[in-house]
């Protein structure tokens, strides 16, 4: 998919540059540091797409003429965003909480090109088999879960051994959901 523009991600997650290679777009990865704080009122379910914004209300400034996709993914249970964890007991806490459960993994997308704004989110409910202790701790040293929302990446093997179904789309768990976004830019495009 090709624009006479320049594309940004504004992202540094390494999944969300890999699906967006995937789908063939060409584009440059930037981003300017975010306070990712969100009012406490905001519905949890809100929060993707708020943080996805400031994500490209800060790149804008310094890209006018480029087309930026922002995009933030959090991990939700009980109605309570189980953020990325900042060390590995808290890692183990959060994979603990979320044994045997199911819990919504939800990514809001916020595209802007100069006036042009589209901007949406993805819902994915993901269902958890219960996890050992041992398995949980396994996971938490052998993989990196401290940059994922939930602390844990479904692609990888505590994705394979815990996950056993979900609704909606995989690689919105992933953290982009593709289908959505390449349909938003084909709509863009076309109205040029």
């Amino acid at each position: 998919m090709n624009f006479n523009f320049p594309i940004i991600l504004a992202s540094n997650s390494p999944r969300r540059k890999q699906l967006l290679e995937a789908l063939g777009v060409n584009f440059t990865v930037k981003t300017i540091p975010v306070d990712e704080t969100y009012p406490e009122d905001l519905p949890v379910f809100e929060v993707p797409e708020f943080l996805a914004k400031k994500k490209v209300e800060a790149m804008a400034g310094s890209a006018p003429d480029a087309l930026i996709i922002g995009a933030d993914t959090v991990v939700i249970l009980e109605n309570i965003i189980i953020e990325k964890p900042s060390s590995k007991q808290q890692a183990i806490a959060f994979l603990t909480r979320l044994s045997n459960k199911k819990h919504q993994v939800v990514t809001g997308v916020y595209v802007k090109y100069q006036d042009r704004i589209a901007h949406f989110k993805d819902i994915t409910q993901v269902n958890f088999a219960s996890l050992s202790e041992e398995e949980i701790r396994s996971y938490v040293e052998k993989y990196n879960p401290l940059d994922k929302a939930g602390a844990y990446g479904i692609q990888e093997w505590i994705g394979m051994i815990g996950v056993t179904g979900i609704e909606g789309s995989y690689f919105n768990v992933v953290g982009l959901p593709v289908h959505k976004l390449y349909q938003t830019l084909k709509d863009l495009r076309s109205r040029f």
